[in-house]
Parts: structure tokens; C-alpha cells; sequence
């Protein structure tokens, strides 16, 4: 678990980090440079969990670099699947990432959505239910393994 307190918020229990895979992680279907380290500092900490709609059919070749099981998003309503699945782990303890229309509702409802715009961009949508918008991915998970990062930028 990752707690945090952020002056002008409630204390904040992370128990799971929720990123989407395609435009998040992964660009064209491979993995973003320095990714795995990154999540390989979180393991411990945090209870990961990667959805995807595997645009590029690649979802078991990242769930063996990566030694974690994504969780496919079927066609159609992926942003309510996706806001479904945070749901049933309950949202108060859900970071969520992502850069997607369909990640929208998820990084809105999540305690924490952070947006990345990476290589293939940010939906507007994405952007506008995120907490925290961030250029890299990278940049998105060290937030979480140097929570100072995160308060700097969300006290009030």
C-alpha cells in the first residue's frame, strides 16, 4: 500500500494501480523503454493490474515481459468496462493511468487518474478526468514510487 497525505486532501490509501496497456505503456504494441523497471519498484508496494483492449494482439507477449496477467477489455462500452472494473476493487483505493478516450471515466472516478501523453498522444476526455497530467509514463510511475513528486503538485 502507498499512503500519502496531501495538505488540503484526505490521507490517501493506494492498493492498486490500474494502467492500461495500448498508448500507455506500450507504443505500436511494445513496451515503453524503462517501463518494466519501474513497475518492478512498485511490486511490492502496490497490487497491479493492466487492462487492455490489445489493439495490436500483443497482450500475451507484454503479459510475459512484464509477469503480469492483463485483463482484456472487450469491444464496445470499453469506458464503462473500464470504470467497471475499478469499481469492483473499489475506487477509493485505485490509481488509475491511462491516455485513451476509453480511460476517461476510469481516471475520473479513480481516488488518483493520472494521464499520460505519451507517443500516441491524450484524448481530451482523458485529459479532462485525470488529476494529474504528465508527459511520459515514466514520469507517471515515479509519482508513485516518490509520493513528495505527487504532493508537490495536488496540495492546495
Amino acid at each position: 500500500m502507498i499512503e500519502i497525505n496531501i495538505p488540503g486532501f484526505d490521507r490517501h490509501r493506494f492498493q492498486h494501480l490500474v494502467v492500461d496497456v495500448n498508448g500507455t505503456l506500450a507504443c505500436d504494441g511494445r513496451l515503453l523503454e524503462g517501463v518494466q523497471a519501474k513497475l518492478d519498484c512498485l511490486r511490492d508496494r502496490i497490487e497491479l493490474h493492466l487492462i487492455t483492449a490489445d489493439t495490436h494482439g500483443v497482450k500475451a507477449t507484454v503479459e510475459g515481459q512484464l509477469g503480469l496477467t492483463a485483463n482484456l477489455i472487450p469491444p464496445g462500452h470499453q469506458a464503462q468496462a473500464k470504470l467497471a472494473y475499478i469499481q469492483q476493487l473499489n475506487p477509493q483505493t485505485v490509481v488509475a493511468i491511462g491516455n485513451g478516450a476509453n480511460d476517461a471515466l476510469m481516471l475520473e472516478h479513480a481516488a488518483l487518474g493520472i494521464a499520460v501523453i505519451g507517443p500516441e498522444g491524450a484524448a481530451q476526455e482523458a485529459l479532462r478526468g485525470a488529476s494529474v497530467v504528465v508527459t511520459d509514463i515514466r514520469a507517471a510511475l515515479d509519482l508513485l514510487i516518490y509520493p513528495k513528486r505527487l504532493m508537490a503538485t495536488l496540495r492546495r
